[in-house]
């Protein structure tokens, strides 16, 4: 059983558990699109996860103050905020979402294995107004459903792939957002060459945006990522254990591609 199997096994439990509960549901503000922050840029955009813990590194930051956490990368220039709300394996919550989303007015993007639209429902509610659906955990119907229903929701959504035919998959459902995750969930190896496989096959010229998931820490890997067609990285834990926020999102703020030409 890889990692991805064990997770998942553990969201079809937390699935079950949801949808015996009842949860008051909140009107929230409307937030500005992802989509529109990352088309066209001229510097690589950052999407800064609050990430308390992974099961291949352990506890990363146990103790983060996620509302402080979300400030400084709001003040720091990021251009949306993941927040991991897997508790089995990240330690993250939706309680952590809704303390960022009473916080801070940037796209707010809910990171989690969604496999039922009761999540999508969870996210919506704590206040998220991006969500994550990852190909390689989802049939081609569950993908097609999901993404139909979080969109109708008024949610954007990030597709993300971890090879060619994961992004044909994407592009079937006429995904937008697309992120490359440099970490292959079955092993979590991690290899930024992804970014460049995929952005090879990407269809640039039909106003898609390319993110690059995992695996970035310094400047040379934002340069690489963004020389292959990149308009965003997803950042989490480099960002968690470092002890200058500001300067270590400012320093992958690098020039894309699409800028250099």
């Amino acid at each position: 059983m890889t990692i991805l199997d064990k997770i998942l096994q553990e969201k079809r439990r937390e699935v079950e558990k949801m949808l015996q509960e009842q949860i008051a549901v909140h009107e929230q503000s409307a937030r500005p699109s992802l989509f529109d922050r990352l088309y066209q840029t001229e510097k690589l955009q950052i999407i800064s996860e609050i990430k308390r813990a992974s099961p291949s590194k352990g506890l990363i930051n146990e103790g983060v103050n996620p509302v402080e956490q979300a400030l400084q990368y709001e003040q720091a220039g990021a251009a949306c905020i993941s927040v991991l709300t897997d508790t089995p394996f990240f330690k993250g919550s939706f309680d952590d979402l809704a303390a960022v989303a009473d916080n801070v007015q940037l796209p707010i993007l809910c990171k989690d294995f969604i496999i039922h639209t009761v999540q999508i429902d969870r996210a919506k509610n704590a206040g998220a107004s991006v969500i994550l659906l990852i190909v390689a955990a989802l049939g081609d119907e569950e993908l097609a459903k999901l993404f139909s229903y979080a969109t109708a929701q008024g949610l954007e959504v990030l597709v993300e792939v971890n090879s060619v035919e994961e992004l044909q998959r994407a592009l079937t459902v006429d995904a937008k957002l697309i992120g490359v995750n440099n970490r292959d969930l079955r092993t979590f190896d991690v290899d930024l060459k992804k970014t460049a496989q995929i952005a090879a096959r990407f269809p640039f010229d039909e106003q898609r945006v390319l993110i690059s998931e995992s695996g970035i820490w310094e400047e040379e890997d934002a340069l690489f990522v963004a020389e292959k067609g990149a308009s965003a990285a997803l950042v989490g834990e480099s960002l968690m254990r470092s002890g200058n926020v500001k300067k270590a999102i400012q320093c992958l703020q690098v020039k894309t591609a699409e800028a250099i030409q």
